[in-house]
C-alpha cells in the first residue's frame, strides 16, 4: 500500500478537502451569523434534520405522545445543515457545539437548553417517566447500551458511512478500516439481540430508540446504500429486531419528521394533523 501523503508540521485548513460537507466543515466554533431561531406554540422547541441522530429524537417524542403524554407535543424546526443554520447565534445559543439535535424546554422558567441527542433522550424519558426502565439494574443495562451507541455511531457516521458513502475520494485503508468496524459493532449488536427481545432486555427502551436510526436503517438498507457491502443478512438477530421496531408507528412518523429527501417528507411539524395525508 502507498503511502505518498504525508502531513505537514502545521496543519492548515483546506476548505475544499471536506466532499459532501465541505462548504459547511470547520475547524472552529461559534456563530457566522446572527438569526433568532423561531419559537412554536408548544412547551419543547426542536431543532433538527432527519438524520439519524434527529430522528432520535423525534421517535422517542412520537413514542411519549403515543402513550398519551400531552406534555410531549412539541414543534420541530428545520434546521438545515448544508445551508449553515447550525452556525446562527440563536442555534448556537441551544448547542454551542452547533450540531443537531437541539432541544429548547419552555415548561421551565427559564427555558432548559438540552443538546447532543443522548443526554436529549435522558432528558426527556426522565422528564416524562418512560422508555427508561427505573428497577436499577435494568436503568443501567439501558444506559450501557445508550452510552454505547454514542461512542460507537461515529464510527458508523463518520467512519464508515463518510470513507465509504461520501468521500469524494476512496481510500481503501480508510474504508477497509473502517468496515473493520462497522461490522464489529453489528457482531456486538447481534450477539445481544441473539439473547434479547431489545437492546437492554424484553423492555423497549430509550436505547433502542437511538440505536435504530443508525444500525436499524443500516440494516434495511436505508443508509450508505450499503447492505450488500456489508452482508448485512447475516447479522439476523440485527435485522429481526430493526424490522420490528421499523414498524412501530411512533417509528414510522418521528422518523420522516424535519426530513429533506426521500418519498415521504415532513419539513417542520408543529401538530399530529401535520401528519395527515402522508404515506407513514
Amino acid at each position: 500500500m502507498s503511502n505518498e501523503y504525508q502531513p505537514e508540521k502545521v496543519w492548515t485548513w483546506q476548505q475544499q478537502s471536506g466532499g459532501a460537507f465541505a462548504n459547511i466543515n470547520r475547524p472552529i466554533a461559534g456563530p457566522t451569523h446572527e438569526k433568532t431561531l423561531p419559537v412554536g406554540k408548544h412547551p419543547l422547541q426542536l431543532y433538527s434534520l432527519g438524520t439519524p441522530n434527529g430522528q432520535k429524537v423525534t421517535i422517542l417524542l412520537e413514542e411519549l405522545l403515543a402513550l398519551g403524554i400531552q406534555g410531549a407535543e412539541y414543534d420541530a424546526h428545520l434546521i438545515r445543515i448544508q445551508e449553515g443554520d447550525q452556525f446562527s447565534s440563536g442555534f448556537v445559543d441551544v448547542n454551542p457545539n452547533s450540531k443537531i439535535p437541539a432541544l429548547r424546554d419552555h415548561s421551565v422558567n427559564p427555558p432548559q437548553r438540552v443538546f447532543e441527542s443522548g443526554a436529549i433522550l435522558l432528558y426527556l424519558a426522565e422528564k416524562f417517566g418512560h422508555f427508561l426502565p427505573k428497577e436499577l439494574a435494568s436503568r443501567t443495562e439501558a444506559l450501557n447500551w445508550l452510552f454505547w451507541l454514542q461512542g460507537s455511531a461515529p464510527y458508523l457516521g463518520g467512519g464508515f458511512g463518510h470513507f465509504y458513502h461520501y468521500a469524494p475520494v476512496k481510500i481503501e485503508y480508510a474504508v477497509n478500516r473502517f468496515t473493520m468496524e462497522a461490522k464489529r459493532q453489528l457482531d456486538v449488536l447481534d450477539r445481544q439481540l441473539a439473547d434479547n427481545r431489545f437492546l437492554a432486555g424484553t423492555e423497549y427502551s430509550i436505547a433502542d430508540i437511538a440505536t435504530w436510526p443508525w444500525y436499524g436503517n443500516l440494516v434495511l438498507n436505508n443508509q450508505y446504500e450499503a447492505a450488500e457491502f456489508l452482508d448485512v443478512a447475516s447479522y439476523k438477530n440485527v435485522v429481526r429486531w430493526a424490522k420490528e421496531v421499523a414498524e412501530r408507528p411512533a417509528v414510522r412518523r418521528g422518523r420522516i419528521v424535519n426530513r429533506t429527501w426521500g418519498d415521504v417528507q415532513l419539513h417542520e411539524r408543529h401538530d399530529a394533523s401535520d401528519f395527515d395525508g402522508l404515506a407513514v
